[in-house]
């Protein structure tokens, strides 16, 4: 940035006496030929040189040899001389789309040309080394997931067992575990199941009091085994389902906050007329405007999946895999899929009908959204032909570009990532203030889609 300001060309016979007087106080540079001109730091007025170049007729035009007010100094946010914020006018090269909460509800479940409208794209690719799924807002890459094939050993997460208790340490509050891993897993006295009927006093009691060793427990996966680490269980299961989750043999009974006061009656209610009298049920998210025979239809999935585990449980020797974690792209699905999505398209034939199959269970009404991407007969593979592999390769760059030229730097290091946000090509067209403001908005944007990827 210049060190260059912006002055008036008052000569020193239109100064105050004050100035006047200050321009010729003493000093030792005063009255010593050349360095009688030299201006002194801090200085801001004119040069006594600068009255054989000034017209005197108060021209503000800056001339040469004048010392000019810094940039950004004095009345520097006002941008124009009306003292007025000058509005941000950012060039993107296009017309952006934007579309407000208001147009999105209107747009969710519509058809346009016989084809469901929606905000988002799945696209899910499996190989023999991984399964892939990108979720697309339009056409840029807002989501990227990747699998490998799921083991017995490391990605266990969510997997229920028949397990046996190895040992239990009243000093750390905890039990080893043997649940058929090389390493036995940890439960801590917190994710201890036990009945209140039995605990003298209240609160809660001591693991040793609850666990002995060579107990046969049923317990699940919170935790993966990381390193010399292992797995880390808890005893209160829970099957979680498109809208609810079903906790089984618990008196858990929830709605989630993030909807509003209105609809957690509405699902209350709803949730009163369906909930199984020996388990426990929380009310997700994804449950808002979804109907009654819905979240009543998940509910009963979820307790006949339960009431297989059980049976599986009392016809097996522990230590046993009593219920795996289904596929990530089911996960996925599980999670995401809603009437947002236009279409999830897979390119699998086999984890089609596997993911087909779910959502028809779960909401048939989306069931048409899920579609075969057949890779032999499509000119290009599902990922080229949405320029996923393109996306992904531009996102992984240490460098990344801005719409309107500016740019990210961004550093991974040991400690922290760093990110740099530079303007760039993008030189604006008014003020730096504005420039750099609009710059910081797209980086803004850009860094957060790069922390999801």
């Amino acid at each position: 940035m210049s060190d260059t300001q912006h002055g008036s060309s008052t000569s020193n016979d239109e100064r105050p006496d004050g100035a006047g007087k200050a321009a010729e106080g003493s000093g030792p540079a005063a009255g010593n030929g050349d360095d009688a001109h030299k201006p002194k730091i801090g200085d801001t007025r004119p040069s006594p040189r600068a009255d054989d170049r000034s017209s005197g007729d108060g021209d503000d035009t800056p001339k040469p040899g004048r010392r000019r007010r810094r940039r950004g100094g004095r009345n520097r946010s006002k941008g124009r001389g009306d003292g007025q914020q000058r509005p941000v006018e950012l060039d993107t090269g296009f017309d952006a789309v934007e579309l407000d909460e208001a147009q999105l509800e209107a747009r969710r479940g519509k058809h346009r040309n016989g084809k469901p409208v929606g905000r988002y794209l799945m696209a899910v690719h499996r190989t023999e080394q991984a399964t892939q799924i990108a979720v697309l807002e339009g056409r840029q890459l807002i989501e990227h997931y990747v699998a490998r094939p799921a083991d017995d050993i490391s990605q266990i997460h969510g997997n229920i067992y028949l397990a046996r208790v190895a040992n239990v340490l009243p000093g750390m509050e905890a039990a080893f575990v043997d649940i058929g891993t090389p390493k036995n897993a940890v439960l801590y006295r917190g994710d201890v199941a036990y009945d209140p009927d039995d605990v003298e006093g209240g609160g809660k009691p001591k693991i040793e009091d609850v666990l002995k060793s060579k107990q046969t427990i049923v317990c699940q996966v919170t935790k993966n085994p990381i390193g010399v680490k292992g797995a880390r269980l808890t005893q209160e299961v829970s099957l979680p389902g498109r809208f609810v989750v079903l906790v089984p043999n618990s008196s858990t009974y929830g709605i989630s906050k993030r909807l509003p006061d209105d609809e957690r009656k509405r699902l209350r209610k709803i949730l009163d007329g369906v909930k199984p009298d020996q388990h426990g049920v929380i009310v997700r998210t994804a449950a808002e405007n979804v109907t009654a025979e819905e979240i009543e239809n998940d509910v009963k999935r979820l307790v006949a999946l339960w009431d297989k585990i059980d049976d599986l449980a009392k016809a097996s020797q522990a230590p046993t895999l009593l219920y795996r974690e289904p596929d990530m792209a089911v996960r996925v699905i599980r999670e995401e899929f809603s009437k947002d999505y236009r279409a999830v398209v897979i390119d699998d034939p086999d984890l089609y009908k596997e993911v087909d199959e779910y959502v028809s269970g779960i909401t048939p009404a989306l069931a048409d959204r899920v579609q075969y991407y057949d890779p032999e007969a499509e000119k290009l593979p599902l990922f080229e032909r949405h320029h996923i592999h393109e996306q992904l390769h531009r996102a992984l760059d240490r460098k990344v570009w801005l719409p309107s030229g500016g740019s990210l730097i961004i550093e991974h290091t040991e400690a922290l990532t760093v990110i740099d946000v530079n303007t760039g090509k993008n030189v604006g067209k008014d003020s730096l203030e504005d420039t750099v403001y609009a710059n910081n908005l797209e980086a803004a944007e850009e860094i957060a889609r790069q922390l999801r990827l």
